[in-house]
């Protein structure tokens, strides 16, 4: 089956554009990754993989890791707007690093997260966030 993305013409239009199937699920694709690196994250902390970027980000605290992830959150919108695909790729590459190491300081497992996409695509639909009533639920839902 064929999949089908979304682009930005230069007037600011969403266009599409078809791609033949992976064979790969895009599940396997994203989820494979995000895994790969949390386990990475453990492996970090043990010192088992030394990677010296890492550490120091892991050591730096939740409000430095915190601003890591606005700051490249702020340079994939820059990208984006500015129309620069490969920029947002990239960028968006070191969005979710930056998530995924400040999942792994909170304890977060990246599959309470994949949970939550779930129920709230049984709930709402996979393309709608939560409506802002229903968030405080959400949060509940979460913390166990």
């Amino acid at each position: 089956m064929d999949r089908v993305s979304h682009g930005v013409d230069d007037m600011g239009n969403i266009t599409k554009r078809k791609h033949a199937a992976a064979s790969m699920s895009n599940d396997t694709l994203v989820v494979a990754p995000i895994a790969r690196l949390y386990e990475a994250l453990g492996a970090q902390t043990q010192n088992k993989v030394p990677n010296a970027r890492t550490q120091k980000l892991l050591a730096s605290g939740l409000a430095k890791m915190s601003q890591k992830l606005i700051e490249e959150a702020a340079e994939v919108a820059l990208d984006a707007v500015r129309q620069r695909s490969a920029g947002v790729v990239n960028e968006s590459a070191d969005l979710l690093y930056h998530l995924v190491v400040l999942w792994y300081a909170l304890g977060i497992d990246p599959a309470d997260v994949w949970s939550e996409m779930s129920r709230r695509e049984q709930l709402f639909g996979i393309a709608e966030k939560l409506p802002k009533s229903r968030q405080p639920l959400a949060k509940a839902h979460i913390a166990r």
